[in-house]
C-alpha cells in the first residue's frame, strides 16, 4: 500500500484490551495503548487509528460522556492532543480513522498515548462493534513520528475477532425451479439481529410440506450449536407443481417458510431450471472484509448461492492477487454443484465510463485495469500497456475474449450513454447494497441498447449472496440474480448471461416465469446484435432476454409469479411505459392499513443517500399499530409512537422504505407528514388503492400513500396481457414485482422488433 515503509520496527507498538472475540453489533469498551518507539513523535506529529472502508464501527465522539462512542485520548506526558474522527481522510481501504495530533509538546521514546474507545467510566454504554463478522478486525495504527504527514504503519496492529450473536430469525432456502425426480437440497440457517448467520443455536426444527409433495423431508431437523446451517440432501419432487417447506420450533411456532419451489416435467432433460447468483463483491485484499477464500466459502455455505463471482477494484488488484484469485476460482468451481467465475471490477471514474464488471469464462486471462492507482509493487507496472483507461479502450481490449461485461452503479456509476458494446456488455445492475437504480435501464432504452437486468450485492462486508448494509451508509440489502439455464456449469451460465436469460431481485427468491407468444413465427436471434450471419431459429414462444423479429402487430405476454411473501403489485412495462398494474386484491379488500413509502436518491453519484427522518400526526383517528419495512439499520426505524403520532429515522439510496399504519377507523381523519423533502397532508378517506404521489425533488425521490388489505396472503399472480409491437425500433417487454415485505424483482426484457 502507498504508505511510507521506512523502518516500521522503530515506530513504536500498540496493545488492545480486551483482545478476545466480541459479538457483532454489541457495545464494548476498548483500551488501545500506543507506546512511542525509537524516534518518539515530534511536535505536530500524529497518529491515525485506521478502520476499513466498509466498517460501521463507532462512530467515535468526544463531547457526550454518557452517549455511545464516547472516546478519550490521553498522553502519558501531558501533551496536548488534537483528536478528530474522519471519513475518507485516509488512504483506502483504511478510509475511516481517528486522527490524533500532538501539539505544544512531543512524545519521547517510551511515552504512551492511551485511547479508550467507548469509555464507560462516566456512563457511556461503550462503542458499537461493527455489525458484521470478521476474523481479524484491525485497529490499524499509522504513525507520523517525524511530523511530515508521511505515515508508517506499525508492523503489527491490534486485532480482534468479531463473531455472530444469537439467532433472532430463520431462513429456509430451496431451489426455485427443478425437474421432477432430480435431487435437490433444503438449507436452513438462523441469523442474528444484523443478518449474520449464527452458530449459537441448538434447536430441533419441525418440518412440514405445503403444496406438491416433496419426497425425503424428515419430520425433524437438528440445528446444533457450532453449525452455521442445516442441510438436508436428496429431496425430490415426483410430480409437477409448486411447494414450500414450513419450519417450526419444537413448540409448534412457525419460524419461517421457505421460498417457493416448482417442479417441471423431467422428460424435458435439457429444460431450463433456476440457479441463484451473486457475481459481484469483494474481499479484504481490495476493499472488502475477510479473505477471498472466506468470501467464496460464505457464498457457498452460508448464503446458499449456486453461482458466485469476485469483483475487486482493479486498481487494487496486484499481479500476485490476480493469480491467487484465478487459483481460487478454479479450486471452488465444481460443475453441477457450484459455479465460481473469475473476473474483476473495471473501476474507472464515471467521466471515462464508470464501473464495469468483467466476467471471464476461463482462468488465466489478462486483467485490463482502469489504472494502477493503488498498486505500489513496481513489478506490476510492466502490465500498464494492457491497461484500459476508458470504457471504449476496455471494450477494444476485450474484443474477441471469452467474457461478459455488466454495467453497475456503485461509488463510480457506469455511464452507458457514453460507452457500450452490444456484443460484450450484456447487462446492467439494477440493484445492489448501494441501492436501486432503475434509471440505468431507462438509459439503455433511450440509447436503443438490448441489455439484461441483474441484481448483486456489490458486498464489502464478507457476506456475498446475503449482504446487509448494517449501520453504514449502504442503503439496502444486496440483490441476487436468478439465471435460467439447463445445468449448473460455466458454459451454461455464460450462455445465459450472453442471451440475458435471467431476472434480478432485491435479495429474495421469488419464482417468476415470463414468456411471449406470437401468432406467427418469430425469428429468434441467438446472438446480439442481430446481423448478417447471426444464428437464428423460428419460434412462437420467447423467454426473458430473447431478441426476436416479428411480423405481428400484437403479441401475448404471459406472466406467472409465486412470491416469497404476499404480492403487493405487478407492473408491466413496454420500454419506459408502464402499461398495466395488477394487484391480487380489489378495492373491496382494503381495510384499515395505510402504507407510506419513501423512495429515491439525491442524485446518481456516490453521495446519493437521502435522509428521510420525519414525523406524522393523525387527527380525528388513532393508530392501532405501526410497522416499518425495508429498514436495515437497527438505529433507524420508528423511534417514538403515540396513538396519534410517529417519529422515525430512515434513509434511501434509490430504493424504497416505508411505514404501515393500521388505524382504528378506516376512513376518519387526516394524516400530516413532515420530512425535509416533502410534507403533505391528506384526508384519510382520500387514500385508496391507487398511489397518492408527492414529489420530493432529487432523483426519483417521492413520498407515496396508498391502502393495502389488513393482512394480505396471496403470493401468486398468473395473467396474460396483449402487447402492441412498435412499428419502428424495439419493443422491450418486462415486469417489475413488488412484495408486501418491500422486496422487488425485475425481469430482463424480451426485445421485439418488426421485420422491415
Amino acid at each position: 500500500m502507498p504508505y511510507s515503509e521506512y523502518r516500521p520496527e522503530l515506530m513504536g507498538s500498540a496493545t488492545l484490551e480486551p483482545s478476545g472475540p466480541v459479538e457483532a453489533g454489541s457495545y464494548q469498551s476498548f483500551t488501545l495503548v500506543y507506546t512511542a518507539g525509537r524516534f518518539g513523535i515530534d511536535d505536530t506529529g500524529s497518529l491515525k487509528i485506521g478502520f476499513r472502508f466498509a466498517t460501521d464501527f463507532g462512530p467515535v465522539q468526544f463531547d457526550d460522556p454518557e452517549a455511545q462512542g464516547y472516546t478519550t485520548v490521553e498522553a502519558s506526558n501531558g501533551a496536548t492532543l488534537d483528536c478528530r474522527w474522519e471519513f475518507k481522510r485516509n488512504i483506502r481501504p483504511w478510509s475511516r480513522s481517528l486522527y490524533i495530533g500532538i501539539n505544544k509538546h512531543f512524545l519521547a521514546p517510551g511515552d504512551t498515548i492511551t485511547i479508550r474507545f467507548g469509555d464507560n467510566r462516566l456512563g457511556s454504554p461503550g462503542i458499537r462493534v461493527q455489525t458484521y463478522c470478521e476474523s481479524a478486525f484491525e485497529f490499524r495504527v499509522l504513525t507520523d513520528v517525524i511530523a511530515t504527514y508521511d505515515y508508517v504503519a506499525l508492523p503489527e496492529s491490534p486485532k480482534i475477532a468479531v463473531v455472530p450473536g444469537p439467532g433472532v430469525s430463520w431462513l429456509a432456502v430451496l431451489p426455485t425451479l427443478v425437474r421432477t425426480g432430480e435431487p435437490f437440497k433444503l438449507k436452513i440457517k438462523s441469523v442474528d439481529a444484523w443478518g449474520n448467520p449464527s452458530d449459537q443455536m441448538d434447536d430441533a426444527l419441525s418440518l412440514s410440506v405445503e403444496g406438491a409433495q416433496i419426497n425425503g423431508v424428515p419430520a425433524i431437523a437438528n440445528c446444533r450449536r457450532g453449525d452455521f446451517a442445516v442441510t438436508i440432501d436428496d429431496l425430490t419432487l415426483s410430480e409437477v407443481g409448486d411447494a414450500e417447506i414450513v419450519v417450526r420450533s419444537a413448540d409448534g411456532d412457525v419460524l419461517c417458510g421457505s421460498n417457493p419451489i416448482r417442479a417441471i416435467d423431467d422428460a424435458q432433460a435439457e429444460a431450463d431450471v433456476h440457479f441463484w447468483a451473486d457475481t459481484h463483491g469483494q474481499s479484504n485484499e481490495t476493499l472488502g472484509t475477510n479473505s477471498a477464500r472466506d468470501y467464496f466459502i460464505f457464498g457457498r455455505d452460508k448464503a446458499f448461492v449456486d453461482i458466485i463471482g469476485h469483483q475487486g477494484n482493479d486498481f487494487q488488484i496486484t499481479g500476485s492477487f490476480w493469480k491467487h484469485l484465478n487459483e481460487l476460482t478454479a479450486e471452488f468451481d465444481k460443475p453441477g454443484e457450484f459455479v465460481c467465475i473469475p473476473g474483476y471490477e473495471w473501476s474507472a471514474n464515471t467521466a471515462v465510463g464508470g464501473d464495469r464488471n468483467v466476467h471471464y469464462r476461463h482462468e488465466g486471462e489478462t486483467i485490463h485495469r482502469s489504472s494502477h492507482a493503488q498498486i505500489a509493487d513496481p513489478t506490476d507496472m510492466v502490465d500498464e500497456e494492457s491497461d484500459a483507461h476508458t470504457a471504449d479502450e476496455l471494450f477494444e481490449k476485450l474484443s474477441g475474449k471469452d467474457c461478459v461485461v455488466a454495467a453497475h452503479v456503485g461509488g463510480r456509476y457506469a455511464d452507458i450513454t457514453i460507452a457500450h458494446d452490444e456484443a460484450l456488455e450484456a447487462a446492467v445492475e439494477v440493484h445492489s447494497a448501494w441501492g436501486t437504480f432503475e434509471w440505468i435501464v431507462w438509459d439503455a432504452f433511450d440509447k436503443g441498447y438490448r441489455v439484461g437486468i441483474v441484481g448483486n450485492s456489490d458486498g464489502h462486508k464478507g457476506r456475498p449472496g446475503a449482504d446487509f448494509p448494517g449501520a453504514s451508509f449502504f442503503g439496502s440489502q444486496g440483490g441476487l440474480t436468478c439465471f435460467i439455464a439447463p445445468r449448473l456449469d460455466r458454459d451454461a451460465v455464460f450462455n445465459a448471461m450472453r442471451r440475458r436469460h435471467h431476472y434480478a431481485t432485491t435479495g429474495n427468491r421469488m419464482l417468476i416465469d415470463v414468456s411471449v407468444d406470437t401468432p406467427s413465427d418469430a425469428t429468434l436471434f441467438l446472438t446480439n446484435p442481430p446481423g448478417q450471419g447471426s444464428e437464428t431459429r423460428a419460434t412462437r414462444r420467447l423467454q426473458m432476454g430473447d431478441v426476436a423479429s416479428v411480423t405481428d402487430d400484437e403479441v401475448t405476454l404471459n406472466v406467472e409469479v409465486n412470491g416469497s411473501a404476499p404480492i403487493e403489485r405487478l407492473d408491466v412495462f413496454r420500454g419506459r411505459e408502464l402499461i398495466e398494474t395488477v394487484r391480487p386484491y380489489a378495492p373491496s379488500d382494503l381495510g384499515r392499513r395505510i402504507r407510506l413509502t419513501m423512495e429515491g436518491a439525491e442524485y446518481r453519484g456516490r453521495s446519493r443517500t437521502t435522509t428521510w427522518d420525519g414525523s406524522l400526526n393523525i387527527s380525528g383517528n388513532h393508530i392501532a399499530r405501526a410497522e416499518m419495512f425495508n429498514n436495515w439499520n437497527l438505529d433507524r426505524g420508528i423511534r417514538s409512537e403515540t396513538e396519534t403520532s410517529l417519529i422515525w429515522k430512515a434513509v434511501t439510496t434509490g430504493n424504497t422504505t416505508g411505514i404501515d399504519l393500521w388505524l382504528d377507523d378506516a376512513q376518519s381523519g387526516e394524516i400530516s407528514i413532515e420530512t425535509a423533502h416533502s410534507s403533505p397532508s391528506i384526508k384519510i378517506a382520500d387514500i385508496g388503492i391507487e398511489d397518492s404521489v408527492f414529489d420530493a425533488g432529487g432523483l426519483g425521490r417521492m413520498l407515496k400513500l396508498y391502502r393495502l388489505p389488513d393482512a394480505p396472503t396471496d403470493q401468486r399472480i398468473a395473467k396474460s396481457f396483449p402487447i402492441t409491437v412498435a412499428k419502428q425500433g424495439d419493443t422491450p417487454i418486462f415486469i417489475r414485482v413488488t412484495q408486501v415485505d418491500g422486496h422487488k424483482a425485475w425481469t430482463t426484457p424480451i426485445y421485439l422488433f418488426q421485420q422491415g
